[in-house]
């Protein structure tokens, strides 16, 4: 667990002998230093080995001028919403399953998880009439059942997660089939469902919840400086945490303002607006980062992953964290389904079944460690958005479902390869892969 998923800073503490009466220099001046301290101790920390989600976003920029120069259509706007809508559900999956992964433990039926929901989901709301919103509800059930079970046989048992949720990853396959029927199926037909994916928000709603996510950004980082002060421990000027803030403003704004123009084909049926799929995704990035960010579970389920013993004696019930974990994960999952579901208009007997490697796959490109105890669900998002980019751009270019698949599995390897040395000057071993 580092200081930073702490919400403390103690760089400045270490460097001032505790015998000799000096008053750090952080808590003498009442913040953290200049931009340039700032961008300094960065540099530090990514030669140390803590480049975070730098290697997915540099790779993301790479990747768009690459498929910009070979199909000028990938940077069209009409394919950035297409990217962001295709992102969705993979981007849930990757933030759903980074929960399990920061306590070194993997979930490989999570994908099935969300299959099985939504058979359940379909067979309510399709076959028997059930209003979608409490259908969609027992399926939420169901999947936080199956975190449940995981967990328990994990945290409780002792089997290996690996070997727990590989027999489920082939069990509810068979649950599959018995819900919806071998080869069978079902077309999603309710339109407050299909819209998630398909349809957008009207701009001016665009914009108003654009400015209420600024002035929750703003809060959140007053709060935050409020707590540190509080606590005795330095913070930002107000100066570097207005100008933060205001960058995420133009870049958020930029992206309404370009979804807001019309990308339609026909003059006559305009399309203009954010997908709504975006600002829930957003949402649910939000309300995940501040349970990890500012709970006492969140800094608990890093001491877990960092290192479970020492937490134990440190008074944390580890058996239940892991299984918390396990059962957001499964939860999660079925609501990628949702948007899955919503996006593709059909549920069958093989939904969901390849999805889970790319939603691993996303997390560890994204910068999350296989080792646990470090990432952030916004890593996880953003290798979603990667691998989304490569399917995406090797689409327009025709060429074969093959490439992309190579392509995919190179960019893990390399990403996890990237972590392991990462923690090598830390001292840490790789006898733990």
């Amino acid at each position: 667990m580092t200081t930073e998923q702490q919400g403390v800073d103690t760089s400045l503490e270490q460097k001032v002998d505790p015998g000799s009466g000096a008053t750090p220099p952080g808590i003498a001046t009442g913040y953290e230093g200049t931009a340039a301290d700032q961008f300094r101790a960065y540099i530090a920390r990514v030669r140390a080995g803590e480049m975070g989600m730098l290697p997915a976003l540099g790779g993301f920029i790479v990747l768009c001028i690459l498929f910009q120069f070979l199909s000028s259509d990938f940077l069209s706007l009409p394919n950035i919403a297409n990217l962001l809508t295709q992102t969705a559900f993979l981007g849930v999956l990757a933030v759903a399953l980074v929960f399990v992964i920061l306590i070194a433990e993997i979930d490989l039926s999570a994908g099935v998880t969300a299959g099985v929901g939504m058979a359940v989901f379909i067979q309510l709301n399709d076959a028997m009439h059930v209003n979608w919103i409490l259908a969609f509800v027992i399926a939420l059930a169901v999947g936080i059942l199956i975190g449940l079970f995981i967990g328990y046989f994990v945290a409780k048992v002792g089997i290996p997660s690996f070997v727990v949720t590989l027999g489920l990853f082939l069990g509810l396959q068979g649950l599959q089939l018995v819900l919806l029927g071998d080869g069978n199926s079902y077309r999603v037909t309710e339109p407050a469902v299909t819209a998630i994916e398909n349809s957008n928000i009207p701009p001016v709603i665009g914009w108003i919840l654009w400015a209420i996510a600024v002035l929750v950004t703003l809060a959140t980082a007053f709060y935050d400086r409020g707590r540190r002060l509080r606590a005795g421990v330095p913070v930002r000027s107000i100066g570097l945490l207005i100008a933060r803030v205001a960058v995420i403003a133009v870049l958020s704004g930029a992206g309404v303002f370009l979804l807001n123009l019309n990308r339609g084909q026909n003059a006559l049926f305009p399309i203009a607006g954010v997908p709504i799929v975006v600002p829930i995704v957003i949402a649910l990035l939000w309300i995940g980062t501040q349970v990890l960010d500012r709970t006492r579970w969140g800094i608990h389920l890093y001491a877990v992953g960092g290192n479970p013993e020492a937490a134990r004696r440190a008074g944390i019930n580890v058996a239940a964290v892991r299984m918390s974990a396990f059962v957001l994960c499964s939860g999660l999952a079925v609501v990628s389904g949702l948007f899955q579901a919503s996006q593709v208009g059909v549920v069958g007997s093989s939904f969901g079944q390849t999805d889970v490697l790319n939603g691993v796959a996303a997390a560890v490109v994204g910068g999350v460690s296989l080792f646990g105890g470090r990432g952030r669900l916004v890593q996880g998002l953003m290798g979603a958005l990667v691998i989304t980019a490569i399917t995406n751009g090797l689409g327009l270019l025709a060429l074969p479902g093959g490439v992309n698949l190579l392509i995919t599995g190179g960019v893990l390897v390399l990403a996890a390869t990237v972590d392991a040395l990462s923690r090598k000057p830390n001292g840490a071993s790789l006898a733990r892969v």
